[in-house]
């Protein structure tokens, strides 16, 4: 898979940085803008990934790629807002004779509750229902409120790629929502990095997979969403203001553990990689809760 320039957040020797990443190396941009920007949610918020991308192509690798932890790409995030159901074969999942809805199913999660690329994936002592979804994700680079569809694709950044794990028997605590299932920490992954936006082309048709131990269990593209990029964006910002660095994680498509007869959910040992068409490969492991 030929990958577009690259930008990500990893740990190095304790102290978080950002970078571009080059082949297998990555060059340290924090090194160079941390005044101006301190994390790529600042860089993005300034428009400034091509002035960092000109400055990387002049530089020369500072750290192996092995040799650094990668983390979620945006530190901190102000929302991340998670659309449920939103492929034709999932909400066939439901077997409940209802019609695709009319409107999208959404919840939001905390940063807490994601881990970066190559980190496990926190099994809890609460539950041994551990699910996966792989999910392309949207991040936003410029603010906006009732945000015309015509105009909705102007507010992102970047593309990148989520394991939106969940704990199916905590989804399932309330009558009307999903966020304790949603947000056990480190139970989910966002990442590898942060793949420039360069315009509709590039999310229009993407192919979309998650395997689990090298098994295919989930397989779609994204020109069969119910709910399209525009439309997500439109109906968001009808309600809250999107910001830079918000991180929009669009859904999964059928074939997560849960449905399976009988479910095949998570446990230690586990590799689930989650792959998408021209943004890379989302690799985690599990562990249980210490």
């Amino acid at each position: 898979m030929t990958l577009p320039l690259r930008f990500a957040t990893y740990l190095r020797d304790g102290t978080e940085r950002y970078g571009a990443i080059i082949g297998d190396s990555i060059v340290d941009l924090s090194a160079h803008f941390a005044r101006e920007f301190p994390t790529l949610r600042e860089v993005i918020a300034a428009g400034a990934l091509a002035r960092l991308a000109d400055t990387a192509a002049v530089r020369t690798a500072d750290h192996r790629l092995d040799d650094v932890a990668l983390r979620p790409p945006i530190p901190a995030p102000e929302k991340i807002i998670c659309i449920g159901v939103n492929y034709p074969d999932r909400n066939a999942e439901y077997k409940d004779g209802q019609d695709a809805p009319k409107y999208p199913s959404m919840f939001m999660r905390t940063p807490r509750s994601f881990v970066g690329h190559g980190a496990p994936l926190v099994r809890p002592r609460a539950s041994q229902q551990l699910d996966y979804e792989g999910e392309l994700v949207l991040v936003i680079g410029k603010a906006g409120r009732h945000i015309a569809e015509t105009d909705a694709l102007d507010h992102v950044a970047a593309v990148t790629l989520c394991n939106e794990g969940t704990i199916r028997d905590w989804v399932r605590h309330a009558k009307f929502n999903v966020t304790q299932g949603k947000n056990f920490d480190a139970t989910g992954s966002l990442g590898p990095w942060l793949v420039p936006f360069t315009g509709e082309a590039q999310i229009a048709d993407v192919h979309l997979t998650t395997t689990v131990n090298g098994e295919l269990r989930q397989d779609d593209r994204t020109s069969r969403l119910m709910f399209g990029f525009r439309y997500l964006i439109n109906y968001i910002s009808t309600f809250t203001t999107l910001v830079p660095g918000d991180v929009i994680v669009t859904g999964t498509p059928t074939g997560a553990g849960a449905r399976f007869d009988p479910p095949r959910y998570l446990k230690p040992g586990d590799v689930i990689e989650v792959e998408a068409s021209g943004v890379g490969v989302l690799r985690n492991g599990v562990v249980d809760e210490q």
